[in-house]
Formats: C-alpha cells, sequence, structure tokens
C-alpha cells in the first residue's frame, strides 16, 4: 500500500501505525476489530490520540507531536481496513485527508465513476457532490469493502448516525444515496430516494390495526381477519380509512367508555350512546368540539361491518359464526339523503363564493410572481452588504456562501430568502393556473410529467393541436384534454425552469401519497431542488403556496373572515363554467374523468334543483328510446364535432371564444365582437383597420353622416379595446414559446439515460 506522500510522512504513518497495533495487542479481542472495540477509544471522539499517548508515549512529547504521529498511523490502519471505526467516532474525526487517501486507495474506480455521473448530472453543486462522496467514503471505512458493497441499510444508519453526530453542515442532504442509486450499486426494486427508503410505506393489516391500540385480543383478531378479507379489493388508501372507522371510530372508542367490553354484540344503551358521541368531533389541540360532518358514512361502513360477518358466518360458520352478532344499526339510519343535500348546498356556496373573485386571485398570483422575480433580480445583482429598494421594500442583501440570495428586511429587521419566495410566488402561480384551466385533480397535477404532452393532428385542416394526458388515479381512467394558448404559456414556463438550461427533464422519484409507494422516477413538471437533489412538489406543499397566496391576496367572504381556497375548489370552478359555457354534461363528465354525468352535475352551483330533475327526466326518457351505448361513453362523431367546434373559432384577427355548439350571432363583425380573443400577432392588422376606420369617420364627418359616423365610432372604440387587450396579454407572456410540433421530440428524448455520464 503506498499512500500519495513523501517518503518522511510515510515513515510516521509506519512507525504510528506500529505502535497503535502495539498498544492494541493489549487489549482484548480475538481479531484487530475486537480490540479496538475493547479499548473504549470509540466513545473517546477527538481526544482519542490523548487516551492512547498516555499509555504509549513519553511524557516529553508535545501535545502535537503525539496527535501527528499517531494520526498519521491510524489513517494507515483505516485505509487498509484493518480497523472499522463505527460512524460517532468517524464523524466526530473529521479527517479531511483520510477521506482523500480512501477514496484514491480503498475503490478509486469505484468513486471515480460517482464522481463523474455527479459532475454530468449536477454540475452546480460541486460542493455538495464532494459532501456526498465523504458520507459515501464514511460507509466504506466504517462497513468495509466497496461501493459495490454498500447497502440501503448501511445509508439509513450513517443518515440517523449524523442526524445526532453532527448536526451542522450538511448532514441532511441525500445527494450520496441518489448517485448510488443512479449508478446501479443497488439492486432493482430499491427505493429510488433516500426520503422514499425511509417512508414506512404501506402498512401489513395487523400494524394497521395495532396502531390503534385496542385492549381486547378477540376484537383485535376480529378486525385484522375481517380488514384481511377486504384488502384485496380495496386500494391502501380505502383500507386505512376503513381501519380508521372500525378500529378507532367504533371499537376504541367502545373501549374507552365500557372497559372490559369484549363482544361486538352490543346492549342497546351502549349502542345508542355510541351513535350519539359519533356525531361530535371531540376536543382537540387547536380544534373545538363540533358536528361530525361524515356521521352517516361511519355508520354504513360499521353496518357494513355486521352484515359481511353475519353473511360470512353463513358460507364459512368454522372461521365466522362465534363472532356474529346483531347489528346495532338500522337501515333507515344510513341514509344518505339529507347529508348529501347538506354537502351539495355547502359545496354551492363555496362556488359561489369563489367564482366571482377568482380573476382577483390569479391577479394577485401574477403580481406575487413579477415582484418576487424582481426583488429576486435586484438583489442578485448587488453585493454583499448592499441596500436597496423595490416597490417600496428597502432591503440590504446578506454575504452568504450559498447559492441562496439572502437580505435583511430593515423595516422588520427580519431576514428572508428572496430564492424560496419567487420559488414559492412561481409555483403558486403555476398551480393556480393549470388547476382552474384543466380542472384536474391535485394527485393529477402533482404526477404530470413530460410524457404527458401529446400531439393531436385534425384530420380536416392537419392543424397540430396540442393535447395534456392525465394518467389515471382516482376513477382508474385517463383523458385527454385540449390545451389552450394561456395553459400552453404556462406549462411552457414550468418546463423552462425544471429543465434550468439542460436539454432534458430531471427525474425525480414519485411518491404516491394514498398508496404510501414509491413509484419509478420520472421527468415530472411540478418540481423543485432541494439542495443538489430535485424533488417532487408534494400536494401539501402545493396547498401552502397557494395559502400563502390567499393570505397576500386579502381576499375575504361575506363574513370578513379570510377566504380559503382547496385544490378541489378549482374542480368545480372549472365545471361550474364549463357547464354555464353551454358545454353538453356527458362532454364535460368525459374531461373531469367522471364515470357518471350526475357527479358533474353535482358540481355545478349554477343550476337550481329543478334544473337538474328536469335535465336527469329528459335523459331517463331519451334513455328510454334510444340504446343505452349512445350515453355511456362519448361517440367519436360527438368528439370529431367538439374538435371541429375549435377550427371555426379561427379569425383573422384571432380567436372566437363563443359557446360550443352556437352560431355567430354578430354576423361576422370581429372587432365590435366582445367574444373575440385578440391575437397579438395581429397587431399590425388590427392597427390597419384602426387607422382605416379613423379615416372613415373624418370622412364622414365631412359630409355630415351622422349615423354613419356613430357606427364607425363604436367601432374604433372597441378597436382601440381589442389593441389594449392584444398588449396586456403579450406583456403577460414573455416566455419563450417552446413550439408544439416539438412536444413528441422533447418527450422522446425525456429521460435521464440519454444524459452525459449516466449509466
Amino acid at each position: 500500500m503506498r499512500v500519495n506522500s513523501g517518503e518522511s510522512a510515510r515513515r510516521t504513518m509506519r512507525a504510528g501505525a506500529s505502535l497503535l497495533l502495539d498498544w492494541l495487542a493489549t487489549q482484548q479481542g480475538a481479531s484487530w476489530q475486537e480490540r479496538w472495540v475493547a479499548s473504549g477509544v470509540e466513545t473517546a471522539g477527538r481526544r482519542w490520540t490523548d487516551k492512547v499517548a498516555g499509555e504509549l508515549l513519553p511524557n516529553d512529547w508535545t501535545a502535537p507531536r503525539r496527535r501527528a504521529l499517531l494520526v498519521s498511523g491510524m489513517r494507515l490502519l483505516l485505509v487498509g481496513q484493518v480497523l472499522r471505526p463505527g460512524y460517532r467516532w468517524l464523524l466526530e474525526y473529521r479527517a479531511k485527508i483520510l477521506l482523500q487517501d480512501a477514496r484514491a486507495l480503498i475503490d478509486p474506480t469505484g468513486f471515480a465513476r460517482l464522481a463523474k455521473h455527479g459532475q454530468a448530472t449536477r454540475p452546480d453543486n460541486p460542493d455538495d457532490l464532494r459532501n456526498a462522496l465523504n458520507r459515501i467514503t464514511f460507509i466504506v471505512l466504517c462497513k468495509g469493502g466497496t461501493i459495490a458493497d454498500v447497502t440501503v441499510g448501511d445509508c439509513l444508519e450513517l443518515d440517523d448516525a449524523q442526524r445526532v453526530y453532527q448536526r451542522s453542515g450538511p448532514y441532511n442532504r441525500p445527494l450520496f444515496y441518489s448517485l448510488l442509486a443512479e449508478t446501479g450499486v443497488f439492486p432493482v426494486g430499491a427505493p429510488p430516494s433516500l426520503r422514499a427508503a425511509r417512508s414506512a410505506g404501506q402498512r401489513s393489516v395487523p400494524e394497521i390495526v395495532d396502531r390503534f391500540r385496542l385492549q381486547s385480543a378477540e376484537i383485535r383478531g376480529l378486525l385484522v381477519a375481517y380488514l384481511s378479507e377486504r384488502a384485496p379489493e380495496l386500494d391502501h388508501g380505502s383500507l386505512l380509512h376503513l381501519a380508521h372507522s372500525l378500529c378507532g371510530l367504533f371499537w376504541r372508542d367502545l373501549e374507552q367508555h365500557h372497559p372490559g367490553i369484549d363482544s361486538i354484540a352490543l346492549e342497546p344503551t351502549a349502542a345508542s350512546a355510541w351513535k350519539q358521541r359519533l356525531r361530535h368531533l371531540p376536543a382537540t389541540k387547536g380544534r373545538r368540539t363540533g358536528e361530525r360532518r361524515s356521521t352517516r358514512a361511519v355508520l354504513i361502513q360499521v353496518r357494513a361491518f355486521y352484515l359481511d360477518i353475519a353473511r360470512w358466518a353463513a358460507e364459512d360458520p368454522t372461521r365466522w359464526s362465534r363472532w356474529a352478532a346483531p347489528c346495532p344499526i338500522k337501515a333507515s339510519e344510513c341514509s344518505l339523503q339529507k347529508e348529501n343535500k347538506q354537502r351539495k348546498a355547502r359545496m354551492d356556496q363555496r362556488t359561489r363564493a369563489r367564482l366571482p373573485v377568482l380573476p382577483a386571485l390569479v391577479r394577485t398570483a401574477e403580481e406575487q410572481l413579477r415582484l418576487t422575480r424582481e426583488l429576486l433580480a435586484t438583489a442578485t445583482s448587488m453585493p454583499g452588504g448592499a441596500t436597496f429598494a423595490v416597490d417600496g421594500q428597502a432591503l440590504r442583501r446578506l454575504d452568504n456562501r450559498s447559492a441562496r440570495v439572502f437580505v435583511t428586511d430593515l423595516a422588520t429587521g427580519k431576514r428572508r430568502d428572496l430564492t424560496f419566495e419567487e420559488e414559492r410566488a412561481f409555483w403558486s402561480w403555476a398551480s393556480i393556473e393549470v388547476l382552474r384551466h384543466t380542472g384536474i385533480r391535485i394527485e393529477e397535477l402533482s404526477e404530470l410529467n413530460h410524457h404527458s404532452f401529446v400531439a393531436y393532428k385534425l384530420p380536416t385542416t392537419g392543424e397540430v393541436v396540442p393535447m395534456l394526458q392525465i394518467a389515471p388515479s382516482k376513477t382508474d381512467t385517463e383523458r385527454l384534454l385540449l390545451v389552450d394558448p394561456e395553459l400552453g404559456d404556462v406549462l411552457a414556463a414550468v418546463i423552462n425552469r425544471v429543465r434550468n438550461g439542460r436539454a432534458t427533464v430531471p427525474l425525480v422519484a414519485v411518491y404516491d401519497y394514498h398508496e404510501r409507494i414509491s413509484n419509478p422516477p420520472a421527468p415530472v413538471l411540478f418540481q423543485r431542488r432541494r439542495g443538489p437533489t430535485p424533488q417532487q412538489l408534494a400536494p401539501e406543499t402545493i396547498r401552502r403556496f397557494i395559502h400563502h397566496t390567499l393570505t397576500v391576496s386579502g381576499l375575504t367572504d361575506v363574513t370578513g373572515a379570510p377566504l380559503t381556497y382547496t385544490p378541489h375548489d378549482f374542480r368545480r370552478l372549472f365545471a361550474t363554467d364549463a357547464l354555464r359555457s353551454g358545454l353538453p354534461p356527458h362532454i364535460a363528465a368525459k374531461i373531469l374523468g367522471h364515470i357518471d354525468v350526475g357527479t358533474t352535475l353535482g358540481y355545478a352551483a349554477i343550476y337550481p334543483e329543478d334544473v337538474i330533475a328536469h335535465h336527469r327526466d329528459f335523459i331517463a326518457r331519451r334513455r328510454a328510446l334510444r340504446p343505452a351505448e349512445e350515453y355511456r361513453t362519448l361517440t367519436t362523431e360527438e368528439w370529431d364535432k367538439f374538435l371541429h367546434h375549435f377550427e371555426l373559432r379561427k379569425v383573422a384577427l384571432g380567436a372566437c371564444t363563443r359557446d360550443f355548439g352556437t352560431p355567430c350571432v354578430h354576423e361576422h363583425s370581429c372587432v365590435r365582437c366582445p367574444l373575440l380573443r385578440p391575437d397579438p400577432d395581429q397587431k399590425p392588422r388590427l392597427l390597419e383597420i384602426r387607422d382605416n376606420l379613423k379615416a372613415r369617420i373624418a370622412e364622414a364627418e365631412h359630409y355630415g353622416w351622422l349615423g354613419e359616423t356613430a357606427g364607425l365610432q363604436a367601432s374604433l372604440t372597441a378597436a382601440e379595446q381589442k389593441l389594449d387587450t392584444m398588449r396586456q396579454l403579450a406583456d403577460r407572456h414573455p416566455t419563450t414559446h417552446l413550439g408544439m410540433p416539438d412536444f413528441r421530440a422533447a418527450v422522446g428524448r425525456a429521460t435521464a439515460a440519454t444524459e452525459p455520464g449516466v449509466s
């Protein structure tokens, strides 16, 4: 073994190693490693040299001389893997030269491959890459072997140790795990990220039941058997919800109020008291008691529990008959009619309160994005310690080595992270825009990826129409959505941001929060960089960002309380606006991914109850006369007619936004029509029309044609308004257009496997 140092240093290392081995020979143990552990040096930390030197070296040696000799010898023993200290000793030792020598001598090929991959995929984070390589070196020094021998458990053990013994510095950076996973060190099926490796994943049925700490072993066994029987037909989220109702809201509540209860054959008084308690939410920290809205849903699940056991007892009496008992819940208590009406009323009220102020929320999101970008750009151009002002805010740039931009707000004295503020404003704006333009669910939004874009070529005109493919989620049904120009601008801005100058969208691990599983890495669009590693934006993060924009907007409801938007509110607003615009309900249901058109009608708050009833009666009469297949799925002809409607919208000055299936009622007088959405590219044509109108007005005034003058003046006013709209659209979308015909080519490139250095 040769360490990269001079002859004098190598003699010092050999002398130090000999002294350490002589000292270890006096300790108990059958191997050098056992003697090292028995010596107690593991717990000495950085003062381990004082413990050893006191027994080996002359007292007249200075402390630096003692330490230099022992540290050099220890480096030789560790690089040669004679000793394998624990993580605590290594983390407190902090030997920079040791880590460099270990990488150069233990597995130079493996470490070079990791460094090359890190430089190719993350060239803007050299410090993070060095820290990641150091962490992998710690694992090799502690566990022995080479990089190929590192396991997921080794990474978790090191991460736990660093959280305890290295509370400062880059202890919480997961890049080291990502390097190992991306270069094929871990076996197939290993968690794609450290976060996924730390997640509990899907729990078994006994583990789910044991979380509720039930006292009765008999009833615990019943609930485990029942949930195990139901598990194959339920997804994991539904299984957890059912377990919460049966184990938590039902049986644990009974055990708390009736200690020693050991049978589901309940006394009438006990059953009645439980139903009464179920109606109220218990008071907890931060929440007062109130009425439970899902009372009947819980009653239905408990009633199904009793009825299932009774039915199974008849089919398999050996297993289930001992648990069969009368059901304490009557069928009349499970009627959802009243609860559904109350829910519909609440939904309608939320929609009516939020639809009128949606434009104000959109303007706030756009203004916040503009302001935070201006703040970040101005602060980035300033040296450390410089004072500047933006939009009335006096700030001082802080001098720090981080890539993030920090400032001090001179008005409050608080430190602000302008990088995070701009990031929060962008993703809030993007989330609001995508949700309101598509009506997709929050989990569908977080799972949008670069492969979601599909280029559809109209068979009649040959025009390429961008479409967005929504992966199956709640109803296990995928669907396609047309991408209008505004949505296209938003998605182009998102793609441009996550690419960050690269040719592809980075692959990130996708975690399913409902199923509690990690899916294979994908080029998801809603991702942000956390340290050196990009991560998927969690649904809860998106909710927080939108809530912050709402707080800044200052919007309130009729009571003066701050207005709140949930991501699902945008879905109801989309459905309401689509049906109000004349879109047939069954096409709206197809776009929203609803199996039943009644669900779509329930989302719309603009229809009175009698209109909905008459429409449903009309559909029922038509179904009696026509084949039922016509009303189950959307036919090709209907879809072609729907697409053809968009072809007819294109006019000289932009696009007509009249309702689906309606003719032009303004006799193609597009300049004066309020339904025209002007195209900024057609501004020269509109300027020519405006100048022509001015000339005609001058002519009419010259000859005294007052009626003609009034009509031309109205057209001129409308033309000026259209020009203002064009200028607003041009200022609003300054992003570079990526070109829709390139979507398929971009999708084909959207894999990190094509990047240099990726294996």
